[in-house]
């Protein structure tokens, strides 16, 4: 996801840390319907860590397959099934229905990308200053990658909260630049755009734990029984 082994490993700690920001807040003050959402920096900086440790192989002429598949499950089957479910969640329980279409399409797109995977040998190659994987061959692949984008993206946009529609928004710019950059071996800007997504998150995860701590102080304070006045 970043263009040499080095990149890899300061943006995985970085996007880590504010997984443990996000999460961590979440975890103490928030709601728990909300912790999968908050965890996904989490997802995103080991997913980086690891692509480090593949980057590094390749350096020494012996890539680490161990770490290509974890990237590989990670990138493929996990996200998609896993965005859309965390986004739901948070949304509430009377706005999950709107989330159905998302989490289906995720949970097939998981399927064919797990099959995938089982199938063939996952193979990992620097090509410039990017890592390109490979799987066993999809069916209708450009379908399933159409599918991938519905669902690890429209979710976003299928929420009530603000933050996190402007987290699918800057997502899409986003997945279009760093696409473009990525498709002529540039440069692969992956992380930059994981970087910024887990800020969004971050800021997401402390408003709405503070929100709910204002929340419990107002109706504390409503609980509170009238004093009585002693004459």
């Amino acid at each position: 996801m970043c263009w040499s082994p080095n990149a890899d490993f300061v943006a995985g700690a970085v996007v880590g840390a504010l997984g443990v920001a996000s999460f961590g807040r979440t975890a103490l003050v928030g709601r728990r319907r909300d912790l999968a959402l908050a965890a996904l920096p989490l997802l995103l900086g080991a997913h980086q860590l690891i692509e480090s440790v593949v980057w590094s192989g390749w350096d020494d002429g012996a890539v680490a397959g161990w770490a290509v598949t974890a990237w590989a499950v990670i990138a493929f089957p996990v996200l998609p099934a896993f965005v859309p479910l965390a986004v739901a969640l948070a949304a509430g329980r009377g706005r999950r229905l709107r989330f159905v279409p998302f989490a289906a399409v995720g949970l097939a797109v998981s399927a064919v990308f797990a099959y995938a995977l089982a199938s063939g040998p996952i193979t990992a190659e620097a090509v410039g200053h990017t890592m390109r994987y490979g799987v066993h061959a999809l069916p209708v692949g450009r379908l399933i990658v159409a599918g991938y984008l519905f669902t690890t993206l429209g979710a976003f946009f299928t929420s009530p909260q603000p933050d996190i529609r402007l987290l699918g928004t800057v997502a899409t710019i986003g997945v279009l630049v760093c696409g473009a950059l990525w498709r002529y071996a540039f440069a692969s800007t992956w992380c930059a755009l994981a970087a910024v997504a887990s800020l969004i998150i971050v800021r997401w995860s402390w408003r709405r734990s503070r929100s709910r701590g204002h929340g419990r102080g107002v109706a504390g304070v409503m609980a509170r029984p009238p004093h009585r006045i002693v004459r």
